[in-house]
């Protein structure tokens, strides 16, 4: 077997959010960011909501730092409320961003959006949540990071 130009056996898997039991609201809070991510190229990132009862909204923002962790960037939101969901987004660097110039977000990007063009050394995820959920609400973030 011939491995094609599209084969990218690069590509490492991370766990950016274990699942992790949402109970009352939860402040912004973020993750111990994954370093040593320089050449970075691409990233898959999947969101998993399991709702349980009660809440209002829960949004993860998945984000990027360029400067070594001092301010942090928006690239993608999944946004949540009462129901369970799964939600895929994906970036790339090889894909022009939409915009030349954008000011950065930490943790403003609009609902279920994503911003290409931008990746830098070092991810990590920032999730906040309003309302209180009850019973087995969860929310888990993986994702698939190649070069």
């Amino acid at each position: 077997m011939s491995l094609g130009a599209d084969v990218h056996i690069n590509a490492q898997r991370y766990v950016f959010l274990a699942p992790l039991t949402i109970g009352a609201a939860v402040a912004a809070t973020a993750t111990t960011p994954v370093t040593k991510l320089a050449g970075a190229a691409h990233c898959q990132v999947q969101a998993v909501f399991l709702y349980g009862a009660g809440g209002t909204t829960t949004n993860a923002y998945f984000q990027t730092s360029l400067d070594g962790g001092l301010t942090w960037i928006d690239i993608m939101n999944f946004s949540f409320t009462t129901a369970a969901a799964t939600k895929v987004s994906a970036t790339s660097i090889e894909v022009a961003p939409a915009a030349q110039a954008f000011a950065p977000s930490d943790g403003g990007l609009t609902a279920n959006t994503v911003v290409n063009g931008v990746m830098g050394d070092r991810f990590r995820l920032k999730y906040v949540t309003t309302g209180t959920y009850t019973g087995a609400t969860s929310l888990a973030v993986y994702g698939i990071v190649r070069g």
